[in-house]
């Protein structure tokens, strides 16, 4: 990674031409402005580092994170970079302890320590939930805090979460550039970043991108675009605002994958898609709003506060594989239309005190966020002419060929209020040099209002007259104890719970009996090391167990349906990263993970399955050697062991190992070129599912070229 600067005239009249369509990426990367007080001190400038030395997410105080008693990984800029990571399963690929969802094609969707949630996701801490793929372009690094985290982020969380740290305007400096690249498929990938300051106390960014979408799979294309523009002002030595919005745009094909037949997924036919080329689309727009007031009182007191406002339009349609049969010569489909409409309001709010009382010495948060959540939601389900149904089984072929059908009935069309007030406090307490407590709680007060239109036009005949509603208030602890033998060396233990309410992560609906029963609770047990060998390499490792209690999991049987279950998932997670010698960069990591139902009782006996899509071992290995000033080069494998694709266990994916390979080499001052190799020995291999029949195929050996320019 290298930083290139101007100055003057000069310098704002060519940041003002690079801003236009061009939109170029700065090459170079700096520790962002945080939403914390924290942040109002010099900036730092930090470059080529794979492991940032503090975090601000897991605490909401800027904390090394040598003293955060909690198992979590950083998937910093220059790693996206140097990978051309360009989504979150891509990033997930480098996590222990999670792993990737299909998402049936249209959203991301993870599993983490065995809790699947297509909802856990935040941006700089706050709530991100609805359904979509979310781009990488306008970010400083990835966090993945694994655990339950309700004391910090609220209702969910229960294996842990996402967060996204976006890039900011930065003071009194101008840099600029952009990244350009195309692969094998045709895919094709420009970004680009500009930070604009003419003085100490104003300065303005803007990020942007555009990707034209394609794979190995039959009929797949799109294309997605973002754009950021961003806007930072100093009031003063003490205040701060920063101001951003945010349009993202993706329409691409809705592909859900191959069947399977026999116990595992259909072989021999990667590249066949499984539904409609003009019908599998989704489209998706969104608009956040975003602005931020940072104040230090004194040199111990500080106060921020963030207002976001979103809005979110997105359709999705799709048919998708629900059998397949090789002796008959068929194949069965299924499919509906949906669409969302969603507006999200939240304000948090954090007071932070740093002050000392004898020997001890505090950190205190105390904190507040309302949040109100409108969602309007409606599906219409396929119906064939030749099966008068809407599924339809009929001869393969390939292509398919798939008999006429329309969408004459809806089938959920409701209208969703969720409306949430919390307050949390957590002190950080650090007992002489070697003991550091960490303790909190948080209340939260949820109330969801649900109209089922069906239901209501049906009448109350049946026990539901369409108007649902439950209110859930619930108190989330978390405690942890850091034992510090030596600066660089932490041992920990730490307990935090989590709930979440009823309706689903998206919560969307409810039901009569969803209205009576009580949140999902998250307990997660913990103890941990870490340690810093060198001041840029950092080890660390967790033994942990999540109990969940009444849980939900899709039911096989009918997918649209859930089975009430708990879950206990045990395990552990070693992680290495940062800078071995200098030039050399390293990410590595390796889990264990044994995740198992409770309680599930058939025949009077005890009939517990392995949770779905939990590989019991993944390791994965990132590695950048920089050779000299010009030539480097780096590669990564990827393992995961078996998974179960549902919770019936019918269904296993089969384990694999991906060896991905990279060159860099610096053109000039200015120019860098890069070449990353993905899949190097063509394996064969399944990545992910979202249930017994819409399994997704691994992209074969492809090389991807890439151009970065930056001033």
């Amino acid at each position: 990674m290298f930083r290139f600067h101007l100055s003057g005239a000069s310098a704002l009249a060519v940041g003002i031409v690079t801003a236009m369509p061009v939109h170029a990426e700065a090459i170079a990367d700096t520790v962002p402005t945080q939403y914390a007080a924290a942040a109002m001190q010099p900036m730092i400038i930090v470059t080529g580092e794979y492991q940032p030395p503090a975090i601000i997410s897991a605490t909401k105080t800027e904390t090394p994170l040598i003293d955060v008693p909690q198992s979590l990984s950083v998937i910093s800029r220059e790693q996206l970079d140097d990978q051309m990571l360009t989504d979150i399963a891509d990033v997930m690929r480098y996590t222990p302890g999670a792993s990737i969802g299909q998402g049936e094609g249209h959203r991301d969707q993870i599993t983490i320590r065995g809790q699947n949630t297509t909802a856990d996701f935040f941006v700089d801490g706050l709530r991100d939930d609805v359904q979509y793929f979310r781009p990488l372009y306008n970010l400083e690094r990835v966090e993945i805090l694994r655990g339950s985290n309700a004391l910090i982020f609220g209702r969910g969380g229960g294996g842990g979460v996402i967060n996204r740290v976006t890039k900011t305007a930065q003071f009194d400096t101008i840099f600029g550039g952009g990244t350009a690249s195309v692969d094998t498929f045709g895919s094709a990938y420009l970004s680009g970043d500009v930070n604009l300051s003419a003085s100490k106390s104003v300065a303005v960014r803007l990020n942007g991108y555009y990707e034209a979408l394609n794979n190995h799979r039959d009929f797949y294309d799109g294309g997605r675009w973002a754009f950021n523009p961003t806007a930072s002002f100093a009031l003063g030595p003490s205040t701060r605002i920063e101001a951003s919005y945010e349009h993202v745009d993706d329409s691409r094909t809705v592909d859900r994958g191959v069947p399977s037949l026999r116990g595992e997924p259909l072989m021999g036919f990667d590249n066949t898609f499984f539904g409609s080329p003009d019908f599998n689309l989704t489209q998706f727009q969104g608009d956040i709003v975003r602005g931020r007031f940072f104040h230090d009182f004194s040199d111990s007191l500080s106060f921020n506060t963030t207002v976001q406002y979103a809005d979110y339009d997105k359709l999705y349609q799709n048919l998708y594989p629900v059998g397949f049969d090789d002796v008959a010569g068929t194949v069965s489909l299924d499919g509906y239309r949906d669409t969302t409409q969603r507006e999200n309001f939240i304000v948090q709010g954090n007071l932070i005190w740093e002050g000392r009382t004898g020997a001890l010495a505090h950190t205190l948060l105390l904190g507040y966020e309302y949040g109100d959540q409108q969602t309007a939601n409606a599906r219409r389900d396929t119906f064939f002419d030749v099966s008068q149904d809407d599924q339809v089984t009929f001869a393969f072929s390939d292509p398919l060929a798939i008999p006429s059908f329309g969408f004459p009935v809806t089938v959920r069309s409701t209208q969703s209020d969720a409306e949430f007030l919390s307050f949390y406090a957590q002190e950080q307490l650090e007992i002489g040099q070697h003991i550091i407590l960490v303790g909190g709680v948080r209340y939260d007060r949820f109330d969801i209002d649900v109209i089922d239109a069906i239901e209501v036009a049906d009448g109350a005949g049946d026990g539901n007259d369409g108007f649902l509603s439950r209110t859930d208030t619930e108190w989330s602890p978390r405690v942890g104890l850091i034992v510090k033998p030596m600066d660089n060396l932490s041992l920990y233990a730490s307990f935090s719970r989590s709930f979440l309410p009823r309706s689903g992560d998206q919560f969307l609906s409810l039901t009569p009996t969803d209205e009576t029963l009580a949140p999902e609770r998250f307990d997660n047990y913990e103890i941990g090391l870490k340690w810093d060998p060198m001041p840029q390499l950092s080890l660390t490792a967790a033994v942990f167990r999540l109990d969940r209690e009444n849980g939900t999991t899709p039911d096989p049987a009918n997918p649209g349906n859930s089975i009430l279950t708990g879950s206990r998932t045990e395990g552990f997670e070693v992680q290495l990263v940062g800078e071995l010698l200098p030039g050399w960069q390293v990410n590595a990591g390796y889990s264990y993970l044994d995740a198992d139902e409770r309680g599930r009782v058939v025949g009077a006996a005890l009939a517990n399955r392995t949770l779905a899509q939990v590989p019991e071992h993944m390791f994965s290995l990132w590695s950048r050697y920089d050779v000299s000033e010009r030539f480097g080069f780096g590669a990564g494998v990827t393992h995961q062991s078996s998974q179960f694709a549902a919770i019936d266990n019918s269904v296993r994916l089969p384990g694999y190992t991906r060896v991905d390979a990279a060159l860099y080499y610096v053109l000039s001052e200015n120019v860098e070129l890069q070449l990353n190799v993905e899949n190097l020995f063509n394996e064969d291999y399944f990545p992910a599912a979202h249930n017994n029949d819409n399994i997704s195929t691994g992209e074969p050996l492809n090389a991807r070229l890439t151009v970065r320019v930056g001033f």
